[in-house]
Formats: C-alpha cells, sequence, structure tokens
C-alpha cells in the first residue's frame, strides 16, 4: 500500500500530466524549481506548505482541490478518520480538510495548526479574490493579507478576500484555527 507522501506524489504528478505541462513549464509557471518538482513527484521529499500554495496558484486550485482527487458525489458526513490531514514536518504546519470541495458543494472547511515561532506564507492565492473567514480556536496568529497585518486571538474571526501575498506567522503560542473557503 502506498504511502501518505507516494499518494500525495502520485497526484501531484497526476495534475501536471493531464494539463499536458512539463516539469520545467511547472517551474516556470510556480516559482517552484525543477528539481524540487522532480523530487517532490519522485518522492523523496514532501513538498512544503509554501510549495503547494506555489502549486496551487499555478494550477489555480486550491491547496484541498490540489491534494485531493476528483471525487464521486459529496458524502453528508465525513467521519474525522476519514479526513485528509497533511504535515508540513519543515514549518511545523498541519492541515486537516474537515470538509473538502465536493459535487455541488463549494464551501470547505480547513483546520490549521500552527506550532510556535513559525512563518507560512504565500506570494499569490490559488485562486485570486477567493473569500476566507478565518476563526481562531486558541493561541495566537499574526496574519498580513497583502500590506494589512491583523492580530488574531482564541475566539477572532478575519475575513476577507485574497487578491495577493498572504503569510501566517506565530510567537510565543502556536495557533489552531479554522479556515472556511467560498
Amino acid at each position: 500500500m502506498p504511502t501518505l507522501n507516494n499518494r500525495l506524489a502520485e497526484r501531484l504528478k497526476q495534475v501536471r500530466t493531464e494539463r499536458g505541462w512539463s516539469l520545467q513549464e511547472l517551474a516556470d509557471a510556480s516559482g517552484v524549481s525543477r528539481s524540487t518538482l522532480s523530487r517532490v513527484e519522485n518522492a523523496e521529499v514532501s513538498p512544503t506548505a509554501d510549495t503547494l500554495g506555489s502549486l496551487s496558484t499555478a494550477y489555480r486550485m486550491t491547496i484541498s482541490q490540489l491534494l485531493a482527487p476528483i471525487e464521486a458525489p459529496f458524502a453528508p458526513r465525513i467521519p474525522a478518520a476519514e479526513q485528509s490531514v497533511w504535515h508540513d514536518t519543515q514549518n511545523r504546519f498541519s492541515r486537516r480538510v474537515v470538509s473538502p470541495p465536493s459535487g455541488g458543494l463549494s464551501a470547505e472547511v480547513v483546520q490549521c495548526e500552527l506550532a510556535a515561532y513559525q512563518m507560512i506564507s504565500y506570494a499569490a492565492p490559488s485562486v485570486p479574490g477567493h473569500e476566507h473567514h478565518l476563526v481562531m480556536l486558541s493561541g495566537a496568529l499574526n496574519v498580513t493579507i497583502g500590506d494589512a497585518e491583523h492580530r488574531l486571538e482564541a475566539g477572532d474571526c478575519l475575513r476577507y478576500q485574497l487578491f495577493g501575498a498572504s503569510k501566517f506567522q506565530t510567537g510565543v503560542d502556536p495557533a489552531s484555527y479554522f479556515i472556511v473557503l467560498v
């Protein structure tokens, strides 16, 4: 049975080849080096959150769409054990797709955990103008959307449409939060 890293590598290669892109074309479109893309697609390394963000931007897909193959009509109940979890060990970040994009449903819900003293940044949104609702569960998080910085604490909600760069940074406390993408 293939490992999660192997399945992810296969999925990323599948998306690229379905579009008819060479590794070099994807490297040019995403800003990720050809050698890194090759190592990711050969399951030699696991992609970081930054790399997945760059790939999703190049493909104009949300990260959840990039990570999950096209599926049958949506299931109304998604047991916790069946929710996909992806870990970026380099940045100590985890992403659990609580409610994946599916069928005719447009929203998706993602739970994120970012360890203390970490930063995740994305140069561009995967889908320009995508609506986000970030709800803090615990800890503290500095979120920069374009040039605007927001300090969020437990219970806070930040609503925005993403058109440019974004950054998520923790300090002494780790952060746990939901992002609802519409």
